[in-house]
């Protein structure tokens, strides 16, 4: 019972507490289960022990998680961190290339396309809300000084919409250097969305994965190709399953559906990278930023960290880094990135790493699933 206490304290997102305290009591109140003098031990009794490793497993992610949030991932963890950028590397033209970003009329998004429509880039906003896009839009193109910015109405979590948006856009333009997969939702309670998808999935995995599959002939005869997914450190916690990817059983936890939809979008980075050399792919960690879907999703972490987390436009500074510089495109693709630094997308002794047939499994999966709603 107290391991489950101590769980519940962690995802429930009351972070406050004294970490390693939780993970010290939680290992000092598992229970020995009992052998049979055959030394043989029971199914029920090794069902009971599998479920309290994997309590205390789960315990240990989600704390090393916050400390290491704590340290890396907080707005002075920035400020740190900038000291070591290379200013030089976001000092170019964008003039001539063409982006697309979905999410982009607020926080992270907003800020990106802000900064890349400065540097003269056309810019494609995806958005869902068209009162809201039109306003980013018209903020955007009076800072910059820019008209080439073309706002797109969709709801990600609408596969078959997903689909006919993608198809339809490469039918009217010819190019697009740069994808970036911004847009995401945390949902609070389980839905389903018109097409019996659940929402969560469709809109962070599912539809990344279809903006992907679909725009790579666009972006391979493009010059200098690029996709850039914004993922999350919440994902750090999570190994990547195929079992469940609808959330139909055990209790739904929207931020623990996030963090496995956003691991989910790293096996996806790594793997269309092998399939597709000609195209440069990352995926990358903004740290804790102030957000309306942080406040909104997480309104006790948003207000008990609220001076600590970063403005949006410093979430998006790697994206916009790996988008722009000629440094980022000499990097390894299909890499995690935080704060312009390749990093590793797995805690130490986390057990989060999947095997190459997991992964395999994974985007087999996710072909199937997306063609069934393929339009013919």
């Amino acid at each position: 019972m107290h391991i489950r206490w101590c769980t519940k304290k962690i995802e429930g997102r009351h972070r406050g507490a004294p970490v390693a305290w939780l993970c010290r009591s939680a290992w000092t109140h598992v229970t020995p289960v009992p052998v049979k003098s055959t030394g043989e031990v029971p199914r029920a009794q090794r069902a009971t022990g599998a479920a309290a490793r994997g309590r205390i497993m789960s315990l240990y992610r989600n704390s090393a998680w916050f400390l290491k949030g704590l340290t890396e991932f907080t707005k002075g963890a920035f400020l740190s961190a900038s000291k070591n950028f290379v200013e030089k590397d976001l000092e170019t033209s964008m003039a001539g290339r063409s982006f697309m970003i979905t999410g982009a009329n607020s926080g992270i998004g907003k800020a990106a396309a802000m900064a890349i429509a400065k540097k003269g880039g056309t810019v494609h906003m995806v958005c869902r809300n068209k009162d809201k896009a039109e306003e980013a839009r018209a903020e955007i193109v009076k800072e910059s000084g820019n008209k080439e910015i073309y706002v797109h109405i969709l709801d990600l979590s609408e596969t078959k919409k997903v689909w006919e948006f993608v198809e339809s856009f490469k039918k009217k333009y010819k190019t697009l250097n740069v994808l970036i997969n911004n847009a995401g939702c945390m949902m609070t309670k389980r839905e389903v969305n018109g097409e019996g998808l659940e929402k969560s999935f469709a809109s962070n995995s599912l539809a990344v994965f279809i903006f992907i599959k679909s725009l790579i002939p666009l972006l391979e005869k493009s010059p200098d190709p690029r996709v850039i997914t914004v993922s999350s450190g919440g994902m750090l916690v999570q190994k990547l399953r195929t079992g469940n990817l609808q959330s139909q059983r055990g209790r739904y936890d929207g931020t623990m559906v996030y963090a496995q939809n956003k691991r989910q979008q790293v096996v996806m980075t790594e793997q269309f990278a092998k399939a597709h050399p000609s195209i440069h792919f990352s995926v990358m960690h903004p740290g804790w930023v102030d957000t309306p879907t942080i406040a909104n999703a997480m309104p006790d972490f948003h207000s008990s960290m609220k001076e600590r987390l970063r403005t949006p436009e410093q979430g998006a500074d790697t994206v916009v880094w790996l988008a722009v510089s000629e440094a980022a495109a000499k990097n390894p693709s299909g890499r995690f990135y935080q704060d312009r630094k390749m990093v590793s997308a797995h805690l130490p002794l986390a057990w989060t790493h999947s095997s190459q047939l997991e992964d395999q499994k994974f985007m087999s999966v996710m072909e199937d699933l997306a063609k069934g709603f393929q339009p013919h």
